[in-house]
């Protein structure tokens, strides 16, 4: 019997209840980032992409900070007060999922790679025919390990058993249980109800209701992902992996998408970093979150860029930094050894070396010398800098904030700036210099003296 083809709704239950010891962080497992996000946030954007009208995160220690991180996110929360396996944690989801016709996602807080047509797979093997009771997501590991298997033929499971309980056979099968797991709501529920506590560690384990719908003479399928789309994270050495696996996804997706990257391998992204066409990136290069990027840019070598949106034809670095607030407008270039804070490069704008640039407007063509800062914190205050179109700032220039510096003016090297200079004038703070002619050698004459006749 095959259903209509649109897809039910679809509902998760996600299970961040552990205590996540081996991670020996004060930080919950599901908060870990993984490319400056955290997990939890990785499996609910897949999640919602998925299409999902709802979700329940089972709590349990640590459930404020989990709480706290999805609050912007349409889900609901069920605490699991007791640690009795994963069978009994989806069960805690019941009340909150009342009423709800659909199909229902069991998935795991710390398996946070799983992706939304993945997902979609799922719904469509399960609702192919009113006579699947579940889907396991299945996959195939190049080292399997001790991980629970999945006894199929042609996609129809006819049992699944954990490591410790299989045969050599069994053993010898590579089909892996994800231990993500999809069913109606009814049978979820109703299955998992009658899921018993009989094992070694008194748990009750959800796998179990896929061998209780066998025996009822349901039938349960399994379909596979690659691996990656389950890696769990269980300690930080688990961590840095499955973030190595998703930096190498992204780099490719960078270059197939027309960026270049001299080495691949030392380029960093955050989940959220845009990057246009032809934009080339030198070695050892790490992106924070909130980076966009537009065509044709060049990102030098030993740059840190976060928070920061670059338009089309800049330069940047080498050994630059961008923080949040930094707009870098078309064609305009920072170089070595420069900051930016909350601060726009206009159009055509060169900071070419030594510079802070810290809530500071910096127009069109204007250029900053060498070793000029914006002094914008009092120890209380921030204050802004604004520098007009076709300025020119000389080296090792303060300019001391709030104060606004005119187009096309000009301020001398070495001067500290405490007030506005308008429009074409020239400003020079600096002592007036005083020479005595020949002190030097003088000076220089009767230290050899000293000195040798000590």
């Amino acid at each position: 019997m095959t259903h209509a083809s649109s897809t039910p709704p679809l509902a998760a239950v996600i299970l961040a209840a552990g205590q996540g010891t081996r991670m020996k962080s004060d930080l919950h497992k599901v908060l870990h980032p993984i490319a400056g996000k955290p997990m939890l946030r990785h499996l609910l954007d897949s999640i919602m992409a998925a299409g999902a009208q709802k979700s329940v995160l089972v709590v349990g220690a640590k459930r404020e900070q989990v709480e706290a991180a999805a609050q912007d996110y349409p889900v609901s929360f069920a605490v699991q007060s007791e640690q009795l396996g994963t069978g009994h944690a989806v069960l805690q989801a019941r009340e909150a999922l009342a009423g709800f016709d659909g199909d229902v996602l069991a998935c795991f807080g710390d398996v946070p790679m799983v992706q939304a047509d993945t997902i979609a797979r799922m719904q469509e093997t399960l609702n192919a025919s009113a006579d699947t009771a579940c889907v396991v997501l299945g996959f195939r590991p190049d080292d399997a390990k001790a991980y629970g298997r999945v006894i199929a033929d042609d996609g129809s499971i006819t049992k699944m058993v954990e490591y410790k309980d299989a045969n050599a056979g069994e053993r010898a099968v590579n089909l892996c249980n994800s231990g993500l797991l999809l069913a109606r709501a009814d049978d979820m529920f109703a299955l998992l109800g009658r899921v018993g506590n009989d094992n070694a560690q008194g748990e009750y384990y959800l796998p179990d209701m896929v061998m209780i719908a066998l025996a009822d003479g349901r039938h349960c399928a399994v379909i596979e992902c690659d691996d990656w789309q389950v890696a769990g994270v269980n300690s930080r050495a688990e961590l840095a992996q499955v973030e190595h696996d998703w930096q190498n996804r992204r780099r490719a997706q960078a270059m197939a998408d027309g960026a270049t990257l001299i080495a691949p391998e030392t380029i960093w992204f955050a989940a959220d970093t845009q990057l246009g066409r032809d934009v080339l990136i030198e070695p050892n290069v790490f992106f924070g979150p909130g980076v966009t990027i537009a065509d044709n840019v060049t990102i030098k070598a030993h740059c840190h860029i976060e928070g920061a949106r670059l338009a089309s034809g800049v330069s940047v670095g080498p050994f630059a930094r961008l923080r949040p607030g930094a707009v870098l407008e078309e064609d305009s270039k920072i170089g070595n050894f420069v900051e930016m804070k909350k601060a726009t490069l206009g159009k055509g704008a060169k900071a070419s070396h030594l510079t802070y640039l810290g809530d500071a407007d910096v127009g069109a063509n204007a250029n900053i010398g060498a070793g000029t800062i914006t002094c914008n914190y009092d120890g209380w205050f921030k204050y802004q800098t604004v520098i007009g179109e076709g300025a020119f700032i000389g080296s090792n220039s303060a300019l001391i904030a709030p104060v606004k510096i005119g187009r096309g003016a000009i301020v001398g090297a070495g001067s500290a700036v405490t007030g506005d200079v308008s429009d074409g004038d020239l400003r020079l703070v600096r002592a007036e210099q005083l020479v005595k002619l020949g002190w030097a050698d003088r000076f220089n004459d009767a230290m050899r003296k000293k000195k040798g006749g000590e």
